[in-house]
């Protein structure tokens, strides 16, 4: 179980997190990896360290997205033997301020019940707590059952849009999120970079007129990125692949040394995000009222 439960003016826990957070710190780790146990006191550590939301990755062998450091996060958690069930225990067990998602591809989603169908698996889902999913390889325009499934089971559908993404594929895929919209920084898949793509900027200013909030991941790694990208005005920011590293880096050596440098490393982001939001500020108080006629 996660979340907070005290009262909000939002229906949604995750946007609501996102909102009164502002600007939110959204991270990821591979459940699993290297084991579900190690994931706990890796995910209680990201909760202490400020994120807002945190995204649990539910191993699949076939990740299209994901970039090499996922890839072999992934491949170290199905090698210890994560299950989708094995996944939703731990959810259960887990008790964070933080709302949880899970983000994984459409056919884990439909393999887990006894037919090809969706509903099994989201409503195991929201036994377990989780607040929205995540379904990198899902087309919008192929959404419709889950998002009906996630309707009816109070969880978030998020949507990944593209630096590509516009016109009508754009306006199908901001019809179905919830939750938040998922800005993808750079083409290609997840891995952390040295800088903030230049197309942050031109993908944000694209969703100007939805009014969900935008978060903007792939490639984000340091304190300096959060900053960059919510002064390009997005609600949050999310990293994954810079987390990730941590774990393959100390994984071994415990959960101990592994959970200290994510705390770290999620304190840095958000006091990040929250120095590119003061700049923000202060640049918008600083912009002179134009003059009246």
């Amino acid at each position: 179980m996660s979340g907070d439960s005290t009262a909000s003016e939002y229906d949604s826990d995750v946007e609501a997190a996102i909102r009164e957070n502002h600007p939110a710190l959204i991270t990821y780790i591979t459940a699993g990896d290297p084991s579900l146990e190690d994931t706990k006191a890796y995910v209680e550590a990201l909760d202490r360290g400020g994120s807002d939301l945190i995204e649990l990755g539910l191993p699949f062998s076939e990740p299209i997205a994901e970039g090499p450091t996922i890839q072999a996060a992934i491949n170290r958690a199905l090698e210890a033997g994560t299950t989708p069930e094995g996944f939703f225990e731990l959810i259960d067990d887990l008790d964070t301020e933080a709302p949880l998602l899970v983000m994984t591809y459409y056919n884990m989603i439909l393999q887990y019940g006894p037919s090809a169908a969706v509903r099994p698996f989201v409503e195991r889902a929201a036994e377990t707590g989780l607040s929205g999913i995540i379904v990198p390889d899902l087309p919008a325009e192929e959404a419709d059952p889950l998002r009906e499934a996630c309707d009816d089971h109070g969880l978030d559908l998020v949507f990944i849009v593209a630096p590509t993404t516009e016109g009508e594929r754009l306006e199908r895929i901001m019809s179905q999120v919830s939750g938040f919209a998922y800005v993808q920084a750079r083409l290609g898949t997840t891995g952390a970079r040295a800088d903030v793509s230049n197309a942050t900027h031109d993908s944000l200013s694209r969703l100007d007129d939805y009014d969900v909030p935008k978060a903007v991941g792939f490639g984000v790694s340091e304190g300096d990125h959060a900053a960059e990208i919510i002064e390009a005005d997005a609600d949050g920011v999310i990293v994954g692949s810079a987390l990730v590293d941590i774990v393959a880096e100390h994984g071994s050596a415990g959960a101990a040394p592994a959970a200290d440098a994510l705390e770290a490393k999620a304190r840095e982001l958000k006091r990040g995000a929250l120095r590119g939001g003061e700049t923000l500020t202060n640049d918008t108080e600083d912009t002179p009222e134009p003059e009246q006629p």
